[in-house]
């Protein structure tokens, strides 16, 4: 049996695709496609499922990928511990966020790792519901603290305190009124998002104590990995009020193309943290963004300390 038919199916079904697999391992997707069919030949069963849009792995392509994926792992670790023989870390860091991470936290983290670590390759996967990263074959998640696992290290990533605006169009609110209590938010058009996992989250605010936490009608729902800015642009044309993280939204409130409302109504929260599971040997280039982290050198976050 050849290892690389073995290591194509498991990058294929990983990926999804032939064409992301391709992209991720820098070769070509009808390479991938024949050393799948090879295997296939010489097992004698059908390994994925194919069709125009997506490729997923059959029953009996489950059971090998369940049993290959933590022989690879195991190989990878191997390769790994040359690392120490080098100046400088080299490998694949694979990363699993979500979509407001991937967009308010990452960029200014990873541009500057990526320039301290050339070696090393990111991949980042945007996914919003919280999955087991190594089953998945990633190295690493990043999540905010109440959706962690308790046999998760976590190391804070990111801004320590966050949160949510509440905003609209100018002309909607002198059209429809600038609400003064978050219970009147259910008589206007409101503008939502929900998970990939199909759980809409609620709205909730907070003041003096009180805490609100409402699920309105609107006429708009995206999830966020996918159209976040289909429903800030659908706030800014008018549509309705939208409820999002600040920072997603600071360009138009700073612009006056949203306004605030409901300010002394925020609810702010802890930030995310990066999380990865307890383990004696962590893959090197996880080890070096980590300590990366710690260090704190990347420009607007301080140091972190791994959280107990």
């Amino acid at each position: 049996m050849e290892l690389n038919d073995l290591a194509a199916f498991v990058s294929v079904a990983r990926a999804g695709g032939f064409r992301d697999a391709a992209r991720i391992a820098g070769v070509s997707a009808s390479s991938l496609s024949i050393a799948v069919r090879r295997l296939e030949a010489r097992l004698g069963l059908r390994l994925l499922n194919r069709t125009t849009r997506s490729v997923a792995p059959t029953e009996a392509g489950q059971r090998l990928l369940d049993k290959l994926t933590p022989l690879f792992g195991e190989m990878e670790a191997a390769l790994d511990v040359l690392n120490v023989f080098r100046d400088k870390p080299t490998g694949t860091l694979r990363l699993n966020v979500p979509a407001s991470a991937a967009r308010t936290i990452l960029p200014g983290i990873v541009t500057a790792f990526l320039k301290a670590y050339p070696g090393i390759r990111v991949e980042v996967v945007v996914e919003d519901g919280f999955v087991d990263v190594l089953s998945v074959g990633c190295d690493a998640g990043i999540r905010y603290d109440e959706r962690l696992e308790q046999d998760m290290i976590a190391v804070p990533i990111g801004p320590r305190v966050e949160c949510f605006a509440t905003a609209a169009a100018p002309g909607y609110l002198d059209a429809h009124g600038r609400p003064g209590h978050p219970r009147e938010l259910l008589s206007h058009a409101c503008l939502r998002v929900q998970f990939a996992g199909g759980a809409t989250p609620t709205w909730k605010f907070e003041r003096a104590g009180e805490v609100v936490e409402i699920d309105p009608p609107g006429p708009l729902l995206v999830r966020p990995a996918a159209a976040l800015d289909l429903s800030i642009a659908a706030a800014v044309a008018g549509v309705g009020v939208i409820h999002l993280f600040e920072e997603l939204l600071r360009p138009h409130l700073e612009s006056g193309a949203l306004e605030p409302i409901l300010t002394p109504w925020r609810q702010s929260f802890s930030g995310p943290f990066l999380y990865y599971p307890g383990r004696r040997h962590l893959p090197a280039p996880l080890r070096a963004f980590v300590d990366f982290l710690k260090a704190g050198d990347m420009a607007g976050y301080p140091s972190t300390d791994v959280k107990p």
